[in-house]
């Protein structure tokens, strides 16, 4: 981990921003619960999963932005134009994180897979961004290999979790 003692507290904000991958890891378990709940879709499906997944990233954003300017910003201290973009940045993994997902369900006629093959497929691939985001997350904070093995198992088992979920509703 870097030596942030000699950074002014905007370098220390931005060098903790560009580290913290929180967003992606939530986004990702956000993702992966959109489309386990995905299972009354009308007749456009594949475009209506794009766009729930895509809408549903966007609105958690707004609302972590809300939260975080309206949270402990606001009592920290004032703020104007440039925090605002500043925490819209920071928090904008959350809807990059869907973005996978949606190509996933894009793409997955080229793979001739039905309606059903979409789902467990862009399932698969929001599971895999939560571990790949919850591992980029641990290594660029410098955790050592075992930490971010075990962040990324944890993260897995919450998406097979999720999963599992899904089977046991659904059968």
């Amino acid at each position: 981990m870097p030596d942030t003692t000699h950074l002014t507290d905007r370098e220390s904000t931005a060098e903790r921003s560009h580290a913290d991958y929180t967003g992606g890891v939530y986004g990702s378990m956000l993702a992966v619960s959109v489309v386990v709940g995905a299972g009354s879709l009308g007749s456009y499906p594949r475009a209506e999963l794009i766009l729930l997944l895509l809408l549903t990233g966007v609105v958690f954003w707004i609302a972590h932005v809300h939260a975080q300017l309206f949270g402990e910003r606001l009592a920290q201290r004032r703020w104007g134009p440039a925090v605002v973009l500043e925490v819209c940045r920071e928090e904008w993994p959350i809807v990059s994180a869907a973005v996978p997902p949606a190509l996933a369900v894009a793409v997955s006629p080229l793979f001739g897979l039905d309606l059903q093959g979409t789902l467990w497929f862009a399932l698969a691939v929001a599971v895999a961004g939560q571990v790949g985001w919850s591992a980029a997350a641990a290594r660029r904070a410098g955790a050592a290999w075992h930490l971010v093995a075990l962040t990324a198992s944890v993260n897995l088992l919450l998406g097979l979790l999720i999963i599992a979920f899904k089977l046991v509703v659904t059968h």
